[in-house]
């Protein structure tokens, strides 16, 4: 099993980028998909989900409205658009599987596959 993400990068504020994330190895389609992010210093925190047929997601309180998760089952890919960067966003960036077909969760203990990351630097 396999989560390959990329698209980071140095940015300004206000920038926009979009985050991929390839999966293989589990039937992508079956599960819900997750972002997380850690920035330096700081402990892992979720970012947003999307249930497998993309009629939900949820969104932590500080990316709503300029953050939106996708997906395309087809491609085994999940995305995140991120818009109005601030530099609060400099993490770095994780898509994670969850460890069941039917679990769609913000919580962190709940995903067991993460992909190696992808750093967002925003600068002000």
């Amino acid at each position: 099993v396999q989560l390959q993400a990329s698209g980071g990068g140095l940015v300004q504020a206000g920038d926009s980028l979009r985050l991929s994330c390839a999966a293989s190895g589990r039937t992508f389609s079956r599960y819900a998909m997750a972002w997380f992010r850690q920035p330096p210093g700081k402990e892992r925190e979720f970012v947003a989900v999307i249930n497998w047929d993309s009629t939900e997601t949820y969104y932590s309180d500080s990316v709503k409205g300029r953050f939106t998760i996708s997906r395309d089952n087809n491609k085994n890919t999940v995305y995140l658009q991120m818009n109005t960067l601030k530099p609060e966003d400099t993490a770095v960036y994780y898509c994670a599987f969850p460890r069941t077909e039917m679990t769609f969760t913000n919580r962190r203990n709940e995903y067991d596959l993460w992909g190696q990351g992808t750093l967002v630097t925003v600068s002000s």
